[in-house]
């Protein structure tokens, strides 16, 4: 199954309904894209939840060690792993009933897509949050 996208106005629309976003992979090093793009985010007025093992905090943010930590329910689950780890997060993804699984630009795993597609997921795939956030913001 070839993967695509939401359309530009269905993401807009999932961007105006989301209010906190997981963040798989996130890094402290505010030289690193994850940092970054999670700024810009929490900048916009989104919660972020930090999801990373190997930090223990983001901007002062808690972080928690996988996505199965987080208490509450959770809009986005944006990641920031390769794409050979999507299907293991995707796995971690629908314990947690998340409304939106979204791979950042550039990473992409059919494996992770069909599984989440199948249960009736939105998915977005090799698309940039912050990108996708400042092109719907113009409508």
């Amino acid at each position: 199954m070839p993967i695509t996208n939401p359309s530009r106005e269905e993401i807009g629309e999932i961007l105006r309904k989301a209010k906190r976003i997981a963040v798989v992979g996130l890094s402290d090093n505010p030289e690193r894209t994850s940092y970054t793009v999670a700024k810009a985010m929490k900048d916009a007025g989104y919660e972020i939840i930090p999801v990373n093992p190997m930090i223990e905090e983001w901007e002062g943010i808690k972080a928690v060690k996988k996505l199965t930590d987080i208490d509450g329910h959770v809009d986005i689950v944006n990641v920031f792993r390769r794409s050979e780890h999507l299907p293991e997060i995707a796995r971690e993804f629908v314990q947690i009933d998340a409304d939106v699984f979204w791979a950042q630009l550039g990473v992409v795993n059919e494996e992770a897509y069909e599984f989440l597609k199948e249960k009736g997921y939105t998915v977005v795939m090799d698309r940039c949050i912050k990108v996708e956030h400042a092109l719907t913001q113009q409508h």
